[in-house]
């Protein structure tokens, strides 16, 4: 590998106590607002919100930076609707056969079910694929270095872009999510991580009454 330059460091910016507080506290107050939605509108988005958003994910730290990471935007709907069919049918199969009753008992309170009416209506779908290895053009492998949690820490940027950016989303992971690869033509260094459907909540869209676990139930302090 060649070597990397040091180069000062850029893009930080300092912040008094009082203004951190102030920044994290509104972070906070708008990142928890971010809801799960399955009611979609069919309202075209502005590409360049989704291009800014996907670049932001892009920024994300990655094992080695190998950046192993590949997004495919659809907006085809001919293509969408290939997506849903093979999602719905690993999903019929999930619901009928796969999960256990205590999965099936876990998902009853938020309504779920095998169908993915939404796959075809929200203007877009980010499928993001996990690259287990790299090609170089002479078609030799290069290793990559934790590929799923640098992909997951991806996944969790775009989300957050695309809430800050004021747009729903809903992840998906269908299983197995092979037909991903076929219907979008990718290749087999790269694994489905997450189907992600963005767009804009339809009119009267509702989501679960859920609720997230307290701060203190999930977080320990030494010191």
């Amino acid at each position: 590998m060649p070597e990397v330059k040091l180069i000062p460091l850029q893009h930080f910016q300092r912040y008094s106590e009082a203004q951190m507080l102030e920044r994290a506290r509104t972070f906070f107050e708008e990142i928890r607002g971010r809801r799960t939605v399955r009611d979609f509108s069919n309202e075209p988005v502005p590409e360049q919100v989704i291009r800014d958003c996907l670049a932001a994910a892009a920024s994300a730290p990655s094992g080695a930076n190998m950046q192993p990471w590949h997004f495919v935007l659809v907006r085809d709907p001919a293509v969408k609707r290939r997506i849903r069919e093979a999602a719905e049918q690993e999903e019929q199969e999930f619901y009928t056969h796969r999960a256990s009753p205590e999965w099936l008992e876990a998902l009853r309170p938020l309504g779920t079910d095998a169908n993915k009416a939404f796959l075809e209506r929200a203007p877009i779908l980010i499928a993001i694929f996990s690259q287990k290895y790299g090609l170089l053009p002479d078609g030799r492998k290069v290793k990559h270095y934790y590929p799923a949690e640098s992909v997951g820490l991806a996944t969790g940027f775009l989300l957050a872009a695309l809430h800050h950016a004021g747009l729903a989303s809903l992840t998906h992971t269908p299983s197995p999510m092979g037909f991903l690869n076929e219907i979008l033509e990718r290749p087999r260094n790269e694994r489905p991580f997450l189907l992600l459907v963005v767009g804009y909540p339809d009119q009267g869209a509702r989501v679960p009454d859920i609720q997230r676990k307290e701060l203190d139930e999930v977080l320990s302090v030494f010191g």
